[in-house]
């Protein structure tokens, strides 16, 4: 086991942290193992990309490097995979396109692992995990037992799961098993996918043509953590009463919004942030991104407390212009 480790290589947010003891286990009995006996706070580390250290962690760091990706069953129509908690979600997609597998190629480029995918929610144009999501397998830190929680088990929201709230902190996600379409079914009505396709002059896309659009998307708008630490988007979109936002509406005229129900409505946090005047502009060593407002950016030196404190300047700004409270997406610790 290490000790006094520098976490900074493995967030994507590049900021220094120590942690008091680190470990990495590529099964399920070396995570037992490993938690056992463990009396420290404990820290499971994915891909790190949800993550935002403001401090040294005085505990266990176990990062998890479960790998495999197995076939579970197979029909005329779909395929069911068992793919493990570490590996990286990214080349997870481009394997299942390659197969020839529908439904998760409009979540290219998202950075992190399989593991925190359901814990997220994680989604993108239009495409939600919850969408394929069939069940996973986790263990119970305090008891060692392995659990299968099922999609109704999870309990997913907007960027929500059971394992941010109430079961946060007590399972290591270990195996999540996806059930993927085996019919050509795609989804480009969502954001600027089918303009993209246009101007590329490909009017019957495959899989492979909707994820290449995607990634060219997210690249043109979003900075490569390896370039610039960041953790994409830091705040929800904020979902908001009809009342509110008409509100909002009588000033800004322009303002965007997505129905929800009959009484509410989700108004883009990107916007909100830009009208605000906050694109762009750089405080120190971090600042939030000339192209995607949502995103906030370690331009190398900035610690954790630094980023924060911009956020929490983010979301008082709404506040008091929109009477609308911003919610981060990222995990503080």
């Amino acid at each position: 086991m290490l000790e006094n480790i520098d976490l900074k290589t493995l967030t994507t947010f590049g900021v220094s942290a120590i942690a008091n003891k680190f470990e990495t286990f590529s099964n399920e009995e070396e995570a037992r193992e490993l938690t056992k006996f463990n009396q420290d706070e404990l820290l499971i580390l994915g891909g790190g990309s949800n993550l935002l250290l403001t401090k040294d962690f005085n505990g266990l760091v176990l990062k998890n490097e479960i790998k495999g990706i197995s076939t579970i069953e197979k029909n005329d129509n779909s395929v069911l995979l068992k793919v493990g908690a570490g590996e990286i979600w990214h080349e997870f997609v481009m394997y299942t396109i390659d197969k020839g597998y529908y439904g998760i190629e409009n979540m290219s480029l998202i950075p992190g692992s399989v593991g925190a995918s359901p814990m997220q929610n994680i989604g993108a144009y239009g495409v939600e995990i919850k969408d394929v999501f069939e069940k996973l397998e986790a263990l119970e830190i305090q008891t060692g037992e392995i659990h299968t929680f099922s999609k109704e088990a999870c309990a997913f929201g907007y960027r929500e799961s059971i394992f941010k709230r109430t079961l946060k902190g007590k399972y290591i996600i270990t195996q999540v098993y996806f059930r993927l379409s085996l019919q050509a079914t795609l989804s480009t009505h969502y954001g600027a996918i089918e303009n993209e396709l246009l101007k590329q002059g490909i009017t019957h896309p495959t899989s492979k043509d909707v994820s290449n659009a995607v990634i060219t998307i997210r690249k043109s708008k979003l900075p490569d953590p390896k370039e610039l630490g960041n953790a994409g988007s830091f705040f929800k979109n904020p979902v908001v009463s009809k009342v509110i936002f008409d509100k909002i509406k009588e000033k800004y005229a322009e303002a965007p919004s997505y129905p929800i129900d009959e009484h509410n409505v989700k108004v883009p946090a990107g916007w909100l942030i830009e009208t605000a005047g906050w694109k762009g502009r750089k405080i120190g060593e971090c600042g939030v991104h000339s192209k995607q407002a949502l995103v906030l950016v370690n331009y190398g030196n900035a610690t954790g407390n630094e980023i924060f404190e911009l956020s929490q300047a983010i979301i008082e700004n709404i506040e008091n212009q929109f009477g609308i409270t911003l919610e981060r997406e990222v995990n503080i610790l």
